[in-house]
């Protein structure tokens, strides 16, 4: 009885041995470092392996909240883009055409001081503001500072000089003796120029909202640029002459008179040229 015990018990133990041997080869020997999927062992739970050999547990809701953390909006915000310099609102070329308008009063006041030195700060000053016209469009082309606000701002501000320049020569003309004596030299060329300034603005506005091709039929022109250069050349002689020291109109004079006319010469003419454009384009 105590021999096939024995025998039992080591055909058990036997057998033990074998299947060991049997999951050895089959590849369970390291068991404790198997990966258990989170789904189907852990109920939502993986194990990744530390820097240290450790083993470290991580759940569903863990990954989920590094992925949400990564498409949040401050990481897929698009890098900042660069400001167009058309949108600005204010640019060097645009301060220079706002200090023309500020310029107007100053201008004012001066022409009204009865001294040399009055004389003098008005022509000066006038002078800087018909070199900062030139400027803020040379500037605007050549480093790409063109705006919206300052296209519009431009020909206001040296519409609003021209004309109050006009208007004080008229109130107080030179006191040269042909001037003097016959202050209607100046008014018929100043009504000519504004009255053409306030008709072109008014069928600029007009010719703007009827679409593109009315748009370009009153774009300006060399005309126009030429109808500018003599009046600020006229405007800045017949400024510089009220000076007490010119008691004869002289050589100077005559030039700044003859270069009102022609500036008011030329400004009929290109607004008769605009009109000219503006009807082939609308009986097309």
């Amino acid at each position: 009885m105590c021999s096939s015990w024995w025998k039992t018990t080591t055909s058990a133990h036997d057998s033990n041995n074998n299947d060991n041997n049997s999951n050895n080869r089959l590849g369970f020997r390291y068991q404790k470092n198997l990966r258990y999927s989170s789904k189907a062992f852990n109920g939502g739970m993986g194990s990744v392996n530390n820097d240290d050999g450790g083993e470290k547990w991580t759940t569903d809701n863990d990954r989920g909240s590094e992925v949400m953390s990564a498409l949040s909006p401050e990481n897929l915000k698009p890098p900042p883009a660069k400001q167009n310099p058309a949108n600005k609102l204010l640019t060097l070329p645009t301060i220079l055409t706002i200090g023309r308008v500020v310029a107007i009063p100053v201008i004012v006041s001066t022409f009204y001081m009865n001294s040399r030195l009055g004389t003098t700060a008005t022509t000066c000053i006038f002078i800087v503001a018909a070199i900062t016209d030139w400027l803020d469009g040379y500037l605007a082309r050549k480093m790409n500072l063109g705006t919206a606000f300052g296209a519009f701002l431009d020909p206001v501000a040296d519409k609003l000089m021209v004309a109050t320049t006009l208007v004080l020569l008229c109130t107080k003309p030179p006191e040269a003796a042909m001037l003097g004596q016959r202050p209607w030299l100046l008014t018929v060329p100043s009504i000519a120029v504004i009255g053409r300034e306030i008709t072109m603005s008014a069928v600029r506005e007009w010719a703007a909202s009827q679409g593109s091709k009315l748009s370009g039929a009153v774009a300006v022109n060399n005309l126009g640029k030429w109808k500018t250069a003599t009046q600020m050349t006229s405007l800045t002689i017949l400024l510089a002459i009220r000076d007490p020291s010119f008691t004869e109109v002289g050589l100077l004079g005559t030039s700044g008179v003859a270069l009102l006319y022609v500036s008011a010469g030329l400004a009929v003419w290109s607004l008769v040229v605009y009109m000219k454009k503006i009807s082939k384009v609308l009986l097309v």
